[in-house]
């Protein structure tokens, strides 16, 4: 890629099964990192590594520039509390943004907000970084061939 660019996206609370997370970085290098640590029925860390190519870069940067994100700001937005919390760290060229917030329930708790239509933006860009990364994954790490 010819610009800098990089995207980590944590959310994650402390609770009875001690530190749950899950959490995905794009580096700079084409590297795809993935963490999912939950200890819900004595689960373990599940890590994962992929180098992806310069097309799924340029098709995850597509997404984030059409989602506006970068004009956002989390000034209004629900603080992190006792249920956890959510970051989002983007840097696309010389634009850096990063945002933290609580986690979300459903769109009822980014309705009520101080700022709806910017969580809004986050709520939806979440939700389609969340899917892009898990296909990419499974996709990979595909046990059973198809057919």
């Amino acid at each position: 890629m010819d610009e800098d660019f990089y995207v980590r996206y944590y959310v994650g609370h402390k609770g009875k099964f001690g530190h749950e997370f899950l959490e995905f970085e794009f580096r700079p290098n084409n590297e795809l990192r993935y963490a999912n640590n939950s200890h819900y029925k004595n689960e373990l860390m599940i890590r994962k590594k992929v180098y992806c190519s310069d097309a799924v870069l340029k098709e995850l940067k597509r997404v984030i520039e059409e989602s506006e994100i970068m004009k956002e700001d989390d000034n209004l937005w629900p603080l992190p509390d006792v249920g956890g919390k959510q970051e989002l760290e983007i840097v696309m060229g010389n634009e850096h943004i990063s945002f933290v917030t609580s986690k979300i329930g459903s769109l009822i708790d980014v309705q009520e907000s101080q700022d709806p239509e910017g969580l809004r933006l986050f709520y939806y860009l979440v939700q389609d970084l969340k899917c892009f990364v898990f296909s990419l994954i499974s996709l990979h790490f595909k046990i059973k061939p198809i057919g």
